[in-house]
């Protein structure tokens, strides 16, 4: 990887616990974030006494750096919400500005924790689809904003194999969005639901609270049988 190739947007505390539907019992689970780049969650829930390991490629890279690659990237992100802007529901934001503060904020957080997240491992360079744990290592497993969403990118086949590995490391597993990047639905969700089942897992798509992305109304679910 690449760092110039990234564009870091990490998302709150509270965004996660609307995307996933996070229960008061589900974070005192051990949780595993897939893909959380340089999101505030972990050092939020680390803060709140959880158990929360993040897992991405960007964790190769120093504090210094990541820090850098956004700030050269916040402007290009701020340009494409407003020329994207009719695709996104503002409810809870009053503007663009102030969703990228939002989001500013939340990357500071992480890499105010960056630092000692590193040394205790709580972020760990890896990706999809080897991941470093032994299996049911979690209670729950989340992946945001990854799978699904660049299914331009990445093949049927890489989801299938995502989906097994997140499913043999946690005990169940929940993703968001399951809309492409341009807000269509993707090609590979209902062939990986059918594909998965016959395979025994348990797969159900279940509505969540958030809104931002229009038609990001649900998110997938998947337990071991």
């Amino acid at each position: 990887m690449q760092l110039d190739s990234i564009v870091p947007w990490g998302r709150s505390f509270a965004e996660y616990r609307t995307m996933f539907m996070l229960t008061d019992a589900d974070l005192q689970k051990s949780i595993l974030g897939c893909s959380d780049g340089p999101a505030a969650f972990n050092a939020e829930l680390t803060r709140r006494g959880g158990q929360i390991t993040s897992v991405d490629p960007i964790y190769q890279f120093s504090r210094h750096d990541i820090a850098q690659r956004i700030d050269e990237v916040s402007d290009q992100v701020l340009s494409e919400l407003k020329k994207n802007y009719d695709n996104y529901i503002w409810d809870h934001m009053s503007s663009v500005e102030a969703l990228a503060a939002t989001h500013m904020a939340a990357m500071n957080t992480f890499l105010e924790d960056y630092k000692s997240g590193l040394l205790q491992n709580r972020y760990i360079n890896a990706s999809l689809p080897n991941l470093p744990f032994c299996e049911n290592h979690f209670d729950l497993a989340l992946c945001s904003h990854f799978l699904f969403l660049y299914s331009e990118h990445l093949s049927l086949d890489f989801h299938l194999a995502a989906l097994r590995e997140l499913g043999r490391v946690a005990e169940e597993v929940r993703i968001y969005p399951l809309l492409t990047l341009d807000g269509k639905p993707s090609d590979y969700l209902q062939h990986a639901m059918d594909t998965l089942r016959n395979e025994s897992w348990h797969m159900e798509l279940q509505p969540v609270s958030y809104r931002f992305q229009k038609n990001a109304n649900f998110m997938l679910m998947m337990k071991q049988v």
